[in-house]
C-alpha cells in the first residue's frame, strides 16, 4: 500500500460515475483498435482456450478446470450444480464432493461484479439462497478461504515470452459499521466519511434495519463480495510487487493452458505472504473482461486511470493478434455480442450479493 494519503478526500473525482460516462471513452478506444487491426473481437483470443477470452459470458469454472496439478493446488476447492428444483440435494452432494462444510460461498458460474455472490452458513440459509436464483442457472459452490487479506493481481504474458508479470496490485478491503451503542445504522453510515458520499450503495444493504442500534464496540461487515461497485474499498498495491510473487503466478498461471491476459483475486493470511509469494489461495481467475482495478483506489487521478485502461485493453489487442498468427480464432464480433447479452440477461436475474 502506499505509505502516504497522498489525497485526504474520500472518494476519486470518478470512482461512482455512471458506467455510461466513465466507460465511453474505452469503448471508443476499442472501436479504434478494432479498425487498426480489422477485427473488433481480435482480444478475445488472447485467452484463446476461454470463451470470449474471458471477455464476457464465459463460466468461471471452465477457466479453473483448465488448471494443472500446480495450479490446482492454489485454487480453493469447488463444484458446480444447477439451480432450480432438487438444487437443495443438489448443492450437498457438490459440498460433498469437494469435501466442505459451512460456511460456504454460492455464486453464479456466469457473472461479473460480484453479482449474486452469496454466504451461506447453515442448511436453511442455503435453502433460503437457492430460492432466489432463476431455475436451470449453474451455479458454483467453493469453500468459504477466510484469510484476512483479498487481493486482485493482473497478470500479462505475451505468447512468444517465457515469463510474465504483475501489471496491477490492488488490496480489496470490506467496510464496516463500528457500533457506538447510540446510533442507528442509518446515522452511522450517514455520519461516515465516506459513505455519507455514497449512501445509495450503503443504504440497501441495511434494508428493514435502519434504526438498529449496534453496541458499543460492536462491528457489523456490509459487503461480502470484494467489488468496488458494490461498495467494497480498494487500494492500490503496486507496490508491494515482488520477485517472489511475480514467479509464483507466473508458474500458476503458466499451468493453464493459454492463458496470456487477466485478474487472479485470490486471499492470503498477511501481506508478508503475499510479498514472499506464499499461502495464497485463488477464488476466481478472470479473462479479458477484468480490470487493473487499482484504478478505482481513491486516490487515482483520472488521467491515471484512463491511462492504464488504455494501456491494458491495448495488451488484449496485441496479445490476440500474436494469437491469431500461431493459428487462434477470435471469436468474431457477433459471437461476441451474443456472450454479452446472455450475461446481462442472466446478471438482471440474480439476487443482490452479500
Amino acid at each position: 500500500m502506499r505509505s502516504k494519503e497522498v489525497n485526504p478526500t474520500p472518494l476519486s473525482l470518478f470512482e461512482f460515475w455512471p458506467g455510461s460516462v466513465f466507460y465511453t471513452p474505452i469503448v471508443l478506444y476499442w472501436i479504434v483498435m478494432g479498425l487498426k487491426y480489422r477485427d473488433f473481437s481480435t482480444p478475445t483470443a488472447a485467452n484463446p482456450r476461454i470463451e470470449t477470452g474471458g471477455l464476457c459470458g464465459e463460466q468461471k469454472s471452465s477457466i479453473l478446470d483448465m488448471a494443472g496439478q500446480t495450479a490446482k493446488q492454489y485454487i480453493a476447492p469447488y463444484a458446480v450444480f444447477k439451480s432450480g428444483e432438487g438444487s437443495f440435494q443438489r448443492a450437498q452432494h457438490a459440498m460433498a464432493r469437494i469435501n466442505v462444510q459451512f460456511p460456504v460461498v454460492i455464486k453464479p458460474n456466469i457473472g461479473c461484479n460480484g453479482t449474486g455472490v452469496k454466504l451461506v452458513q447453515s442448511l436453511e440459509i442455503l435453502k433460503q439462497t437457492l430460492s432466489l436464483f432463476p431455475d436451470n442457472v449453474d451455479l458454483m459452490v467453493q469453500e468459504l478461504v477466510d484469510y484476512p487479506i483479498e487481493v486482485g493481481a493482473f497478470y500479462i504474458r505475451h505468447p512468444d515470452q517465457e515469463k510474465g508479470y504483475i501489471s496491477s496490485l490492488t488490496y480489496k478491503e470490506t467496510p464496516a459499521l463500528q457500533g457506538d451503542g447510540q446510533s442507528t445504522l442509518k446515522q452511522l453510515i450517514m455520519h461516515d466519511p465516506r459513505m455519507q458520499h455514497i449512501p445509495h450503495v450503503y443504504l440497501p444493504r441495511i434494508a428493514g434495519l435502519e434504526e438498529t442500534i449496534l453496541p458499543a464496540g460492536e462491528k457489523k461487515s456490509l459487503v461480502f463480495a470484494g467489488n468496488h461497485c458494490k461498495g467494497s474499498i480498494f487500494r492500490d498495491a503496486r507496490t508491494d510487487r515482488t520477485v517472489e510473487l511475480t514467479e509464483c503466478l507466473d508458474a500458476i498461471m503458466k499451468d493453464i493452458p493459454d492463458f496470456h491476459f487477466g485478474r487472479i483475486d485470490l486471499k492470503t493470511p498477511s501481506i508478508e505472504d503475499l510479498k514472499q509469494g506464499k499461502n495464497l489461495k485463488i477464488i476466481e481467475i478472470n479473462g479479458v473482461g477484468s480490470e487493473a482495478i487499482h484504478i478505482w483506489d481513491r486516490r487515482t487521478t483520472i488521467w491515471e486511470a484512463y491511462r492504464a485502461q488504455f494501456s491494458h485493453y491495448r495488451q488484449t489487442f496485441i496479445i490476440g493478434a500474436k494469437n491469431k498468427s500461431r493459428g487462434w480464432k477470435t471469436s468474431g464480433a457477433f459471437n461476441m455480442l451474443f456472450a454479452w447479452r446472455k450475461q446481462k440477461r442472466l446478471l438482471a436475474s440474480y439476487p443482490t450479493n452479500d
